[in-house]
């Protein structure tokens, strides 16, 4: 079917193997959608669903996650793999415990995609990939995948528009610990996988306590516009950084003082200097954000039915079976 999609220079309609229509139900009350213009109307409660700027939405324009949208608008790239960078292609690998050779061919959910940065990397192994993002980071995606078997949707992982049992893998990294009940939005989504498909997700880690300054400082900075926020964190986390390398040099005191200035002072040290104030933005400014062990995740998923629970690489990853019938 034809799917609209912002081109890289003009507005061209892509021809995916995605069949979106066949798998998109109401959120409201489950009824199959129409086309009706660029967008799509609920055949049973005949809500209709937008399409604006090749995406279509399913969830109100402003909600809780408006500061991821305005991170990804404002570094819509960054974390593109190139020829200078595979470490989303590395990331995506520890993080869902996937190859290419699992996903290949097959239909693909990534939930809470941004900017697309590992839906580039799923669609470059050959996976077909749908992306759902709760803000207008879905917008960046798809001008950043147009090319790609790669379909965006902005809507609520609470109340997905997608038929039951549509999705061969699913996957989430990083994202559902920003929701308000992160346990209930694991617990959605396995019914959307097929009999047989895999589930994985990476959540941010209970093990490690040297988020709690981090923690006391988000009770601020969370209610800060966006735009302040990251001006702020322009000025501090370079600073930050600065002091902790010129204390690292100094003998006998100097590391343990870049302990203390690392555990009170929270900021990202990713070598790339982008990186850093976008890691660091994300850990800031987001209204909600939890932290959970792998005893937590692996009941969330065997109270779904899931099979043959795994710990991936990085704390806290787990990947899980949905049985056969």
């Amino acid at each position: 079917m034809g799917w609209f999609v912002p081109g890289r220079r003009n507005r061209v309609t892509l021809l995916l193997s995605i069949d979106v229509l066949e798998l998109l139900r109401c959120p409201d009350c489950r009824a199959s959608l129409n086309r009706h213009g660029d967008g799509y109307v609920c055949t049973g409660c005949q809500r209709a669903f937008p399409q604006e700027r090749g995406v279509a939405r399913f969830v109100p324009p402003e909600n809780y996650a408006d500061s991821f949208g305005f991170q990804w608008q404002r570094y819509a790239r960054t974390q593109l793999d190139d020829a200078s960078s595979d470490e989303s292609d590395k990331d995506f690998r520890r993080k869902t415990g996937l190859s290419p050779e699992d996903i290949r061919g097959k239909l693909v959910l990534d939930v809470g995609c941004g900017m697309g940065r590992f839906a580039e990397v799923a669609t470059r192994w050959g996976a077909r990939v749908v992306g759902v993002d709760l803000s207008a980071a879905a917008e960046v995606a798809a001008r950043n995948l147009a090319d790609r078997e790669f379909v965006a949707l902005q809507a609520d992982v609470f109340s997905l528009p997608f038929a039951a049992e549509s999705f061969d893998f699913i996957y989430s990294i990083g994202v559902l610990h920003h929701t308000p009940n992160c346990e209930q939005a694991v617990k959605a989504l396995p019914q959307y996988l097929k009999p047989g498909g895999t589930l994985a997700v990476w959540l941010y880690s209970a093990y490690n306590r040297w988020y709690r300054f981090s923690d006391l400082y988000r009770r601020v900075t969370h209610r800060l516009p966006a735009k302040t926020l990251h001006g702020m964190l322009r000025v501090v986390v370079p600073t930050v950084n600065a002091v902790d390398s010129a204390l690292r040099v100094i003998p006998g005191i100097g590391r343990p003082l870049s302990g203390i200035v690392r555990y009170v002072f929270p900021v990202n040290r990713n070598p790339n200097p982008q990186w850093r104030v976008l890691d660091t933005f994300d850990w800031y400014s987001p209204r909600y954000q939890s932290k959970h062990t792998y005893e937590e995740v692996f009941r969330w998923f065997e109270s779904c039915g899931m099979q043959d629970l795994r710990v991936v690489e990085v704390p806290i990853s787990v990947q899980g079976r949905k049985p056969l019938p």
